[in-house]
């Protein structure tokens, strides 16, 4: 550990396993089931929508999945290893005496960890001869990194961005469209079903359920197009744990062990991506770390949705998925951090917020950007609005260790940059910000 501040790996440290969590979860998880009939779909019913190694990795029940070379490749382009930071300024501005770490998943070309699947989802598209993926996205990370995994192994992308996104942060739209992905406002005038909700409502503000409905209809519809998911789905949590098993490895080699870990849910890839590898432990007996969720408080999912199977999408196009949920026609408020503004959350999430592996807490928009100032003041550091939650989760749980006088190890994900999120912060500057 550099000065007691960085923790490194080098290039041939990167992980060459995904950690699949499916065969370790204390229950089954409960099948997709069709809604017609509401009997158990298989995975022949995906077909139309994903590529067939993606399918066969959503479903796989071996505790591992290889990565392939030419993706590790890929990884060390995108920066991989990436560092774990000890949050020693916050700790002091605290005066708390915890111990509090960070994962940097900001270092990626597009400043988040969603290129950790975009790039595995377009590399086994590529490989079985794919031209064209479509996808929804919410604040534009997600589509900034399939745009950019797209481009990197020579398909095209489709990205429907949530209206209200759209407006609010106009350069990830660019982003996108220099790494050549076509982009629309959602709903659009693209397809049919966002034709109809621009009818009902001109002025719709979209919402992830809607943009996914849209991605899916062009896929189904499109020549040689298949669809692209950035969350909530077993195999992008699973790419993502690439996260994980590299802070396992950072703990390990400071001799350290995190008694909580905390990231921030709207669907729940970054949170999962760090968290399950040690859940995996700690279901085997051999981690004792708690595990916090962080939501918004006016997209309650985890904290006040019901656990039961519902759409993931708002056309009722996806199968029904078991999954805390505030309900498939639910419409978020038009708060800044777009990548939660979803309606549900991952069943695999779902199933270990239910059996109490994980915890869960929700928090204001106008006390997690006053958490992401308190970092950026401390650490140098200007959080995505999303990973102001996971900041603020951190920031009570070091506070409580305080109260407590408690030596505790609080780890959490660093799960993306506020950089093209600046006119969230202006509005908070000045004031503007409203409390949800």
């Amino acid at each position: 550990m550099e000065n007691g501040v960085k923790v490194l790996l080098d290039p041939d440290e990167l992980p060459t396993k995904y950690y699949n969590i499916l065969p370790d979860l204390p229950v089954a998880l409960p099948p997709p089931i069709n809604p017609a009939t509401k009997e158990p779909i298989g995975p022949e019913a995906l077909a139309p929508i994903f590529p067939k190694e993606i399918i066969r990795q959503e479903v796989s029940r071996n505790p591992f999945e290889p990565i392939p070379f030419e993706l590790r490749e890929a990884y060390l382009r995108l920066g991989r290893p990436t560092p774990l930071y000890r949050a020693r300024r916050l700790e002091k501005a605290l005066n708390t005496p915890a111990r509090i770490y960070y994962k940097r998943e900001d270092l990626s070309p597009v400043g988040s960890h969603k290129p950790n699947t975009a790039i595995a989802q377009a590399y086994f598209a590529m490989k079985e001869g794919v031209e064209r993926l479509t996808t929804e996205t919410g604040a534009g990370q997600w589509g900034s990194a399939l745009a950019y995994a797209t481009n990197y192994f020579g398909l095209n992308s489709t990205v429907f961005m949530v209206r209200v996104s759209y407006d609010q942060k106009p350069y990830r739209k660019y982003m996108m469209r220099l790494f050549g992905a076509d982009v629309h406002p959602s709903p659009s005038d693209r397809t049919s079903y966002g034709r109809k909700l621009l009818a009902e409502d001109g002025d719709n503000p979209g919402s992830l359920g809607i943009a996914i409905s849209e991605a899916l209809e062009a896929a189904v519809t499109g020549t040689n197009t298949k669809y692209s998911l950035g969350s909530v789905l077993n195999h992008v949590l699973m790419h993502q744990t690439i996260i994980g098993l590299e802070t396992l490895k950072q703990f390990e080699r400071i001799d350290e062990t995190p008694d909580i870990m905390v990231g921030c849910v709207g669907g729940g890839s970054n949170f999962a991506g760090f968290t399950f590898p040690a859940i995996g432990q700690r279901l085997k007996g051999k981690l004792d770390t708690r595990f916090v969720a962080v939501e918004a408080e006016s997209i309650p999912s985890l904290t006040k949705g019901q656990y039961e199977y519902d759409f993931g999408d708002t056309a009722e196009m996806t199968p029904l998925l078991k999954m805390y949920t505030l309900g498939h026609t639910f419409v978020p408020p038009r708060i800044h951090a777009g990548g939660l503004r979803y309606h549900g959350a991952a069943p695999t999430v779902s199933l270990l917020l239910n059996a109490g592996i994980v915890e869960a807490r929700a928090f204001d928009q106008l006390s997690t950007f006053e958490a992401g100032k308190l970092f950026a003041e401390t650490e140098g550091l200007i959080a995505a609005p999303e990973t102001c939650h996971a900041i603020k989760g951190a920031i009570e749980l070091a506070l409580e260790a305080k109260r407590a006088n408690e030596e505790r190890v609080i780890a959490f994900n660093f799960s993306g940059h506020g950089l093209l999120d600046l006119q969230g912060y202006a509005d908070f500057l000045d004031g503007r910000l409203p409390d949800t």
